[in-house]
């Protein structure tokens, strides 16, 4: 049994040290590399939900599309250089998208959404309509017949392999190639316009060079299967090659109303009051419970430690975004941690009562509490999976509530393993010492004895 009791204690302080390696340092852990998401209201950033238009998806395949839309649009945060972005469905055919730290132009947030990045045009003559206005002229989208459906020629039918390059004189040049049916459209509008200039937009405004002046080269050959843009500064030209290689939207994205540009109202501030206040909570807990369960509450007071060093080091791993909310729940998790030692200790004092040696006592303690244990604590789990369900969907559509669930179930399950595995583990290293025969150092008092 001391063999075995070893190697459990090894067991577990090999993991306190791989979470410390997570935690720590606080802004990247050793292990991991990552550092814990602050959430808007403590860092502030941009807020946007996009509305998909799936009247043309077919019935079931919505959730897909939905997927889709988020993978792509993940791929055109990254250029951005946002840390830690969060993209994710809202409802069902809403998408959230919050950028921790950043703060988007209107141009940005409108070439997130496009379903297409650049648009060719071509001028119009006589009244046609006008998609464009620029220096050179009045613009409409370049158009081609092709199987008998007249197409606009965008980037949606680029292959996802554009690059920067330099020409033999030094120029920057974006180039890239065309998919089956991009080659057929491009040769198509390309012979029909022959030294006229071939418009290039990026949304509703026109790309510019590096000398701002709008970049409209003039076709001198049929364009098949690969182009070249000149004229971009080595910046643009890179930050359009990520944007052209993150994919193309499965379904046209329209920004709502509910979009705002974050200021951080809590703040690194309220963070460092949170820790203080945090590490002061914890210090008087377990000051209580060394006081009173003396060697028992000290054990579970390293407990608790390791506790919130497990819990964090999973946050970190998961990703899990921290906000108020998430405080909240990580709070009340500390304390059903605590409350389930609490119970441990009171039926080992019973056991202690009847006579049995503290091993015993230990076994038959943690064995009968754990009925308690678990009711108490599935219930919860349960309760914050309601709670995260409802803040998922229309209901209530709260990311307070997910934040709060979230930490909530972690820090419960977490809770179970530490007050069950952990605490159990440290005080079976007394047993068969000769601390163990002094039962008075592991239970509050003794019972008096019956007048």
């Amino acid at each position: 049994m001391p063999r075995r009791n070893t190697l459990r204690f090894m067991g577990v302080l090999l993991l306190f040290i791989l979470a410390l390696l997570v935690v720590f340092p606080v802004e990247q852990g050793t292990l991991g590399g990552r550092g814990i998401r602050l959430g808007l209201d403590l860092q502030g950033g941009t807020r946007i939900i996009y509305k998909a238009d799936l009247s043309a998806v077919k019935p079931g395949d919505a959730a897909s599309i939905i997927d889709g839309a988020i993978a792509v649009l993940e791929n055109r945060v990254n250029p951005l250089g946002v840390t830690e972005p969060s993209i994710r469905k809202l409802g069902s055919d809403e998408i959230l998208v919050e950028l921790p730290g950043r703060s988007l132009t209107d141009t940005e947030k409108e070439n997130l959404s496009h379903v297409a990045i650049l648009e060719f045009g071509e001028l119009v003559s006589n009244n046609e309509t006008t998609r464009w206005e620029n220096e050179f002229g009045k613009w409409k989208p370049a158009t081609a017949m092709i199987n008998g459906e007249e197409k606009i020629l965008t980037s949606q039918y680029f292959l996802e392999n554009t690059y920067v390059t330099r020409d033999n004189l030094g120029a920057i040049l974006l180039v890239f190639q065309w998919n089956k049916e991009g080659s057929q459209l491009s040769a198509a509008i390309t012979s029909r316009l022959i030294n006229q200039p071939l418009g290039i937009f990026e949304g509703n405004q026109p790309l510019r060079g590096e000398d701002n002046r709008p970049i409209a080269p003039v076709v001198r050959a049929v364009i098949t299967d690969r182009g070249e843009i000149d004229g971009l500064s080595p910046t643009e030209a890179t930050r359009l090659s990520k944007l052209l290689n993150t994919g193309r939207l499965p379904v046209p994205l329209q920004r709502t109303g509910d979009e705002k540009t974050v200021e951080a109202w809590l703040g690194e501030d309220f963070v460092t009051k949170s820790v203080q206040a945090g590490i002061i909570g914890i210090l008087v807990t377990m000051l209580f419970m060394t006081s009173y369960y003396r060697v028992s509450g000290l054990m579970s007071s390293l407990a608790l430690v390791y506790y919130a060093i497990l819990t964090l080091a999973i946050f970190k791993l998961l990703g899990v975004t921290l906000t108020l909310a998430g405080i909240g729940g990580f709070v009340l998790s500390v304390g059903m941690a605590i409350d389930a030692n609490v119970l441990i200790f009171e039926r080992v004092k019973e056991e202690v009562w009847t006579g049995r040696s503290l091993g015993a006592a230990l076994d038959a303690g943690f064995n009968r509490a754990w009925p308690a244990i678990w009711d108490s604590n599935i219930t919860t789990i349960l309760a914050g999976a309601i709670l995260y369900w409802l803040g998922s969907t229309s209901i209530i559509a709260s990311d307070l509530a997910k934040g709060f669930s979230v930490t909530l179930i972690i820090g419960v399950v977490v809770s179970m393993l530490t007050a069950i595995t952990v605490t159990r583990t440290f005080l079976r290293l007394f047993v068969g010492t000769g601390l163990a025969h002094h039962t008075s150092l592991f239970i509050p008092h003794q019972r008096k004895a019956d007048a």
